[in-house]
Formats: structure tokens, sequence, C-alpha cells
């Protein structure tokens, strides 16, 4: 519980992913890809309950089988390639609530995130009792200064590539920039069904997590860099 109140993980975790096959239960460093997240939710001591949403047979056994909650299969409607984590969130919200199963706050954890830990989670939410937030999101510093990059024409042409003010700078002279990692997302739940995001439009703070933690694997690289990253931690 945080601060008396009920807190819901949810486990996003279709079946279907082009870029790397059943990415969700690939063996990693000597469990499936999702044991890391639910093991994470389920040693948080802030999280109540662990639910993973899944409209695939091998994932809801695998997830079963780590100690966590499948309560319905998900839709086919809500597991196609286009269909947003947000609506899958909304949706298991809505169904728990219909069996009056109610949460004050929601957490989203990606099985994409194996290095974020329970320590990470629980931090998270010390941050959010800190400063009285209503919205903890992880973030964690860019791998490449963004002012390096751009679009190119179709001649190839660098010539307005790079703003000229800045050939002459380094990088670590820049100011900071930082990406969403993926790895923490935390709302208050009637807030999250109001505004149908977890980036709310105020009291909504960024959690920054290191870059060696924050893999977010969408592909083979992402993987073998996670399992390399695991076997050094």
């Amino acid at each position: 519980m945080f601060n008396k109140k009920k807190v819901l993980a949810i486990i996003p975790a279709r079946g279907g992913s082009k870029r790397l096959p059943k990415k969700n239960i690939l063996p990693l460093s000597g469990k499936p890809l999702i044991a890391w997240t639910i093991e994470a939710a389920k040693q948080s001591k802030i999280i109540d309950r662990a639910v993973v949403s899944t409209e695939d047979a091998n994932i809801a056994k695998i997830s079963i089988e780590c100690g966590a909650d499948i309560p319905f299969v998900r839709p086919d409607d809500l597991a196609g390639d286009a269909v947003s984590t947000i609506d899958v969130v909304l949706h298991l919200l809505k169904e728990l609530e219909n069996e009056n199963d109610y949460y004050d706050y929601v957490i989203l954890l990606q099985p994409t995130s194996p290095l974020r830990t329970n320590y990470h989670i629980d931090d998270a939410f010390e941050m959010m009792d800190s400063k009285n937030a209503k919205t903890i999101v992880s973030v964690c510093l860019t791998e490449h200064h963004p002012l390096w990059c751009n679009t190119l024409p179709e001649d190839k042409s660098m010539e307005c590539f790079i703003d000229r003010d800045l050939h002459n700078k380094r990088s670590q002279d820049l100011e900071k920039y930082y990406r969403l990692n993926g790895a923490i997302y935390i709302c208050e739940t009637k807030l999250l069904q109001t505004e149908k995001t977890f980036i709310t439009s105020s009291d909504c703070y960024a959690f920054i997590m290191p870059q060696e933690v924050s893999i977010d694997i969408d592909n083979r690289i992402d993987f073998n860099l996670a399992k390399l990253l695991l076997n050094e931690l």
C-alpha cells in the first residue's frame, strides 16, 4: 500500500511482436523476459497486486507461474499492433471495477524493461510522496544528444544539419536532455481515467534512472545488450 491506499501494478504483454517474435517470454539470463518485471512487482513494498494483461496462453501460463494474476484474457480487439497501452490499462481497470475491485493508484510496468527492480519502484513511490505528486514517469539521460540529430533532404546535404553555433561545441558542454525510458509510470487511478494518459497536465514529475538500467527491449540488439548488462550486474 502507498499511504494506506491500494496500488495495482499492470504488466501489459501481448503475444504478437514483429521485430522480436515472442519477446515477452524469451529466456533472458535464466528466466523469461516477463519474469524480471513480475518479480520486481512482487518484491515491491508498495504494490498490492500485480496483474498481467495478455491474450496469449503461453504468456498467461508463465506469468501465473511467476506469481502474477491473470483475472481475464485480454480480448483480441485489444491485442493488435495499433492498440495503445492506455486503452489496455483503462480496459483492465474497468473490468476489475465491474468485479468491485478498486485501486487508488496504478503503476504501469512494461515487461521490456527487465533491469528495473523493486528498489526503483519503491524509490519512485517515495518521490511521489515527497513531491506530493499525482503522477511519476521514469526517464534517463539521452544516449545521444538530440542537437546532433536532424532529418536529411533527398540529396543528403549536411548544409543545415546542425546549427552552426554548435559546430565547435562538445556534447558535455550542452544542456542535459532526458528521454522516457518506459520503465515506470505511476498515476492516481481517477486522474488516469479522466485524462487517459500517464503524463498528466499537472503534478507530474520525472523519476531519473541510470542509463545502464534503462534498456527498453524492442529488437534483438536491445535484447542482447540487456543480457550483457544483467550478466555484469
